[in-house]
């Protein structure tokens, strides 16, 4: 489980990925300038221009290390992986739990308790640690409003439903993410979410963020035999990883929206990171990205205390945790799958 902790981030345009024996090498211009241990990843992620020779993509298939291609600016292109793991009795069972409403109902609803529950608490620590500032009574009943939208879900009638108080519940807390920005408020604002192209330079960051997330809840849903096309709350599209996507709901924004606002509010990314294409997108220029990377691995390695565990863990295995839960829901073991909730 610790080589989970680790993702190989590859951005520097140019770079070749091949072998040696069991070591991961990373050459640019026949020069060798790093060389990891395939025992210690879990995942390789390339952003443009960067190349994998076909033994290293056959050794990661073999040790089960995923390996994402993304675009430059952080858009998902592709993935190689190898076969698929696990008991394919548990991934029928999760075929026909998706195709049974009542049972899909019950797995996406505490999926979205779960984000609806850590979009408050993100809410409440920003009222705790910048009390007296502008915009403090508009998150109190933003969290007033999330907390009535928590009691609601105990039974929604419908997936359809359910979507549309997610929906809500996101309406409420974007609705003042704005107050959270704290510092270079003339370059970083927040006025509503776009996401293709994001138009704006909180929106660029959280949009590369959450491909992070994307990553790394599908190498952990492929680890333990799940099928990540195939989830519970959002619908099924070709080549959309589905429960992958409703896995990280509960990690949005506890570990990709307050990594925005501390990479922003702290300073380590300014306005001048981020630059605006001829068709109106905003992406972050590559020092950007390399502090972000950094910045996304290190508190990876933070130790919180798991809610249903009750043990202290690393932030990077919480993705192989809930993995973990969900199967061992979906085979029968939990009565329902507990979703990660921040306290």
């Amino acid at each position: 489980m610790k080589k989970l902790l680790n993702t190989l981030f590859v951005s520097t345009q140019g770079a070749y990925l091949c072998h040696e024996g069991e070591s991961v090498l990373v050459r640019i211009e026949n020069e060798t300038k790093l060389r990891v241990p395939i025992h210690m990843l879990g995942g390789i992620v390339c952003f443009g221009q960067v190349l994998c020779s076909q033994p290293l993509m056959g050794l990661c298939g073999e040790k089960g290390v995923l390996i994402s291609y993304l675009s430059e600016r952080g858009q998902f292109l592709a993935r190689v992986h190898g076969p698929v793991s696990g008991n394919v009795l548990l991934r029928r069972e999760q075929y026909r739990r998706a195709d049974r409403p009542e049972f899909a109902l019950k797995i996406a609803r505490n999926v979205v308790a779960g984000k609806v529950a850590n979009c408050r608490t993100v809410l409440q620590r920003s009222l705790r640690d910048h009390a007296g500032k502008e915009g403090d009574g508009d998150i109190e009943a933003a969290v007033l409003r999330l907390e009535r939208l928590i009691k609601e879900l105990d039974s929604p009638p419908s997936i359809e439903v359910l979507r549309g108080m997610e929906g809500d519940a996101a309406n409420t807390y974007f609705g003042v993410f704005n107050h959270l920005i704290t510092a270079q408020k003339d370059r970083f604002f927040f006025h509503a979410r776009s996401r293709r192209p994001p138009l704006d330079n909180i929106n660029a960051l959280l949009s590369f963020i959450y491909t992070l997330l994307v990553h790394d809840a599908t190498s952990a849903l492929e680890s333990v035999g799940l099928d990540p096309q195939v989830g519970f709350l959002h619908a099924e599209r070709p080549g959309r990883p589905s429960l992958a996507l409703d896995l990280i709901e509960e990690f949005r924004p506890f570990l990709a929206d307050r990594l925005a606002l501390s990479l922003v509010n702290l300073r380590q990314l300014q306005g001048k990171d981020f630059e605006k294409s001829e068709s109106g997108a905003i992406n972050m220029n590559d020092a950007a990205r390399k502090e972000l990377l950094t910045a996304y691995q290190k508190r990876k390695q933070e130790e919180i205390a798991h809610p249903f565990l009750g043990e202290s863990v690393s932030i990077g295995l919480l993705f192989h945790i809930q993995a973990l839960l969900m199967a061992r829901h979906l085979r029968g073991d939990l009565d329902a799958y507990p979703p990660f909730i921040w306290k």
